[in-house]
């Protein structure tokens, strides 16, 4: 059985990686989305090893000295961070898994899991970022401002990336995904070992 792929979707706040990750699940019913760790209470109707993996103060902390997570952060008082076993365990079924997360958490996994595939999504424009952004209706000009030179900033690392993709129409951005992951499950690179297997069983023969 081929592994499955890690597929890291990024990008800056307001993009839509929530909305596109979204409907790539529906689309792809195979593909599983990662559950991350947390130390926060769960709210009403979350349920645990869904929506989060609910941890303790002291297990999240165990988990950072073992090195089991691919990224943390600390937000408000809580841990966040992604579960290095679940992922091992989801690729080692065959099934692609897919991690969507904001720019530093995704350049943290790329340094413990590099053979990842990484995407960046893309606004068609800062001026639409900044409309996607104020139509949120939640925060204040400020804040605006700061999260439109936040993401200046963010854009700059695509670099570190394996792909780009705009999301200028949900469908278009979801379609160019789900065509590399398809490319990615191609690369003769994953298909080596599987033929050095083949070609010795086949000189036994």
């Amino acid at each position: 059985m081929s592994r499955g792929l890690l597929i890291v979707l990024s990008g800056p706040s307001g993009v839509g990686k929530g909305t596109v990750c979204s409907q790539l699940r529906q689309r792809q019913s195979d593909l599983v989305y990662s559950v991350s760790a947390t130390t926060r209470l769960p709210r009403h109707g979350e349920i645990d090893g869904i929506n989060y993996f609910f941890k303790t103060r002291e297990q999240f902390q165990d988990m950072i000295a073992r090195d089991a997570l691919l990224e943390h952060a600390e937000y408000v008082g809580n841990y966040y961070g992604t579960p290095r076993d679940f992922v091992e365990r989801t690729l080692e079924t065959g099934k692609d898994i897919i991690l969507e997360i904001e720019v530093q958490g995704a350049l943290k996994v790329k340094e413990k899991f590099a053979e990842g595939v990484f995407i960046f999504l893309v606004p068609p424009s800062l001026d639409e970022l900044k409309h996607r952004i104020t139509c949120r209706g939640t925060e204040n000009a400020d804040v605006i401002d700061h999260r439109m030179t936040v993401a200046v900033e963010e854009m700059s690392l695509i670099s570190y990336y394996d792909y780009a993709v705009v999301n200028d129409q949900i469908d278009a951005a979801c379609h160019r995904i789900q065509s590399i992951i398809t490319a990615e499950h191609c690369r003769k690179d994953r298909f080596i070992a599987e033929l050095a297997s083949m070609q010795e069983a086949s000189e036994k023969a």
